[in-house]
């Protein structure tokens, strides 16, 4: 599938202020300040940018770090991972692999079986209940 590509006017056009700083400028939104960190709702989180389904809420958990967090990426989504030294750490930034929005970032502290982490900004995501 081609990927989905805009200009900066374009992705302003569809998205808050705050989902285009997080989306689209690679920004963090506050710990414990997102939509979706305390939800517990059933459903399917997808990118608030194209739409792509991302996240089931059956892998989502409690991580105590302000933000939704899951143990692995729906099956069949598209996300890309890239390592980003900036703000003085090694992490690994987690976009979306149809429209390249940022969602967060991976980290290889989660629960098993999977011992990874998806730390997710809520402002990335748009949340629909099964």
């Amino acid at each position: 599938m081609p990927k989905i590509v805009k200009t900066d006017a374009e992705w302003r056009a569809l998205l808050t202020p705050e989902q285009f700083r997080v989306a689209r400028a690679k920004g963090t939104e506050r710990p414990f300040s997102g939509a979706y960190w305390n939800s517990h709702d059933d459903g399917i989180y997808r990118c608030v940018c194209c739409g792509a389904p991302l996240f089931d809420s059956a892998h989502k958990f409690d991580a105590g770090c302000g933000w939704p967090s899951f143990t692995t990426p729906l099956p069949a989504a598209e996300v890309d991972e890239a390592v980003n030294a900036s703000h003085g750490m090694r992490r690994t930034e987690v976009t979306c692999g149809q429209c390249g929005a940022h969602l967060g970032h991976v980290f290889p502290d989660g629960p098993q079986p999977s011992g990874l982490r998806y730390c997710i900004n809520s402002a990335a995501l748009n949340f629909g209940k099964k």
